[in-house]
């Protein structure tokens, strides 16, 4: 597997990819903003991205939107910025993580390893291959998701993963904490606001594609489900 560090200092990057090489990665690296673009548009390769949001050239928000226009690929951010309204904005754009500077490789590596697990495909085999919801076909072993009607709808492998989870368990309610430990396969930490964003995403897309069809309920106060149908 290969992994894109992008960042403007390049202590970080040499800190980084010293931990992602002793992971057994390859590491690919660039120092801003379209360096990163080109890298992705010229490896297909690339199984991961680690991005910092404030660099020159192209920031972070922009590589974020370029890179969402073709690839799906998992996006860890890396900011300065603690606020919560800065790492909401990430995600808002196409990020699937965010880390806060200063960090701790480990934790950095961490996130890493869940994210490569999600696009891995890593489904359990009890599950069902297939499942049907309203007009949505998901397909467990592709993770592909299309309408009755073929229309293909492209989703990250969290949004993936969060559609399974809650289809697949049709009628129950998941807290924000329990899809983020089953999907990002994580202990739960501050992460109702990241799974309500990726929710967002998601039923944005189904819609869509759908003309308007409402998939996925809110239980207010407790979390999401999918109605059996």
């Amino acid at each position: 597997m290969k992994i894109l560090i992008v960042d403007d200092d390049k202590d970080i990057v040499e800190l980084l990819s010293i931990y992602v090489k002793n992971e057994g990665y390859d590491v690919e690296k660039a120092y801003n903003g379209k360096e990163a673009i080109t890298k992705i548009n010229t490896n297909p390769d690339i199984d991961l991205m680690i991005l910092d949001v404030m660099m020159p050239q192209l920031d972070g928000m922009a590589v974020v939107r370029a890179v969402r226009k073709d690839s799906q690929i998992p996006i860890l951010m890396l900011s300065a910025k603690t606020d919560d309204l800065d790492k909401i904005q990430c995600l808002v754009q196409g990020a699937d993580d965010y880390v806060t500077k200063p960090f701790n490789p480990l934790e950095v590596m961490a996130r890493v390893k869940s994210l490569l697990r999600r696009s891995q495909h890593e489904v359990k085999n009890n599950e069902p291959d297939q499942i049907e919801v309203g007009s949505l076909i998901i397909k467990k072993d592709s993770h592909e998701v299309e309408t009755v009607n073929g229309k293909d709808i492209s989703l990250t492998a969290l949004e993936f993963g969060i559609l399974y989870l809650l289809a697949s368990h049709p009628n129950r309610v998941f807290s924000a904490d329990e899809i983020f430990e089953r999907v990002w396969q994580q202990e739960s930490v501050v992460s109702a606001k990241t799974v309500m964003v990726h929710v967002s995403h998601l039923r944005d897309k189904i819609e869509e594609a759908t003309g308007g069809e409402k998939v996925i309920q809110t239980v207010w106060g407790v979390g999401y489900k999918i109605e059996s149908r």
